[in-house]
């Protein structure tokens, strides 16, 4: 058992927690809770370090069991040490640190999305897991956008991150992914005061959606990018919609469009 909030393991799953630089340094994260944990096993994601608590559900222990069967190094904490690492208020008692491992990118795509410049945690991971739903063959992340892999980032995705190719890319990286291949994307990008109505688009061809912060819109290299705007029409008085609410909208006019 490890009883201190000092010991190396602890400090390694807090840096890990804390820090971007050491998060893509040992290509590895956090996950905490059961939902996420059973998440990443099913998906065959590499555990190396587990810390648990004695109060784990019935449920827990199954994953533990399933830990163990993966070969990860498991520690028994007290309570008090996994509050003073734990990402939320209420923990559930286990928190493990897994290698990142995306999936692949499809060799085929017609359906990506690109986030450019989203900084809020909770933004993108609720735009990744709506875009799982919708489904999104693969989410490239742009320069300037907040790390898919922070704690936050991963809760509010609730599993996305196991289905849906999720990769930081550089924008010469993602010209090539919707320009160069057999089939290349139209890039649509979403603008709340600009563009044709997204119901008056054709959005069965093949496409990538760019989704811009909700303070500045696309950037300046997303834009340069983008081959069309594409808007929400709001009768209402707002000027403009959360990112991901936003995105949402879009993406799942394409699946209608689609079907």
């Amino acid at each position: 058992m490890i009883t201190s909030p000092h010991n190396p393991k602890v400090q390694r799953v807090r840096g890990l927690f804390e820090k971007r630089k050491e998060r893509e340094a040992q290509q590895a994260c956090v996950l905490e809770g059961v939902r996420l944990i059973e998440e990443a096993l099913a998906a065959a994601w590499p555990v190396e370090l587990v810390l648990y608590t004695s109060q784990l559900s019935p449920r827990g222990r199954d994953v533990l069991d399933g830990l163990s069967a993966a070969r990860a190094e498991m520690f028994e904490i007290p309570a008090y040490v996994m509050d003073s690492v734990a990402g939320t208020d209420t923990p559930q008692g286990i928190l493990a640190v897994f290698g990142v491992r995306p999936p692949p990118l499809p060799a085929q795509m017609d359906f990506v999305l690109i986030a450019d410049n989203l900084r809020d945690p909770g933004n993108l991971g609720t735009l990744l897991r709506t875009a799982a739903a919708a489904g999104v063959q693969a989410a490239l992340l742009a320069p300037g956008t907040t790390d898919a892999f922070a704690p936050k980032v991963l809760r509010a995705g609730m599993g996305a991150h196991f289905r849906l190719p999720t990769i930081h890319l550089g924008w010469e990286e993602i010209e090539a992914v919707c320009k160069d291949g057999p089939h290349p994307l139209r890039v649509f990008l979403a603008e709340a005061a600009a563009g044709a109505a997204c119901w008056d688009l054709d959005l069965r061809q093949p496409l990538a959606l760019l989704v811009g912060s909700e303070a500045d819109g696309p950037s300046p290299a997303g834009r340069a990018l983008g081959d069309q705007p594409v808007a929400i029409p709001m009768p209402g008085e707002s000027e403009s919609l959360n990112a991901a609410i936003a995105a949402g909208v879009l993406l799942f006019e394409v699946v209608r469009q689609r079907r």
